[in-house]
């Protein structure tokens, strides 16, 4: 349904970054409207209900990073591509990758609707 290329979240968004909040913010305002603007610029067609979320961290080292790590570091940019859809972030059920790494680093982000289950009564 969507896919789209972002660029690598800003170090100091990390957790395990030592930086002034006044600093952090800074960045992930700007790292949230970069991220909403690539996806405002996808003119996808309005989102309503749950989707799959797929995150594929492709890093721009060969260095080991924690998924959940990575996954706090985003959260500015997963804001942004809500925005920049017009839905909740809520709605998301995100799936976490690792892909090899890419100069300078990427997220790929892939949306897909989330399948309705249709409960059926089983009969002895």
């Amino acid at each position: 349904m969507i896919d789209m290329t972002l660029p690598w979240p800003p170090k100091e968004l990390s957790p395990n970054a030592r930086v002034h909040w006044k600093q952090k913010h800074r960045h992930a305002k700007a790292y949230r409207r970069a991220c909403g603007l690539i996806a405002l610029a996808l003119n996808a067609p309005h989102m309503a209900g749950k989707k799959y979320f797929w995150v594929t961290f492709c890093p721009p080292n060969r260095r080991s990073y924690d998924d959940d790590n990575l996954l706090a570091r985003f959260k500015a940019g997963r804001d942004g591509i809500a925005d920049g859809l017009g839905i909740d972030d809520k709605n998301f059920v995100t799936t976490i990758n690792i892909g090899d790494p890419v100069p300078g680093g990427e997220v790929r982000v892939h949306i897909r609707d989330y399948p309705i289950v249709d409960s059926v009564a089983v009969t002895a």
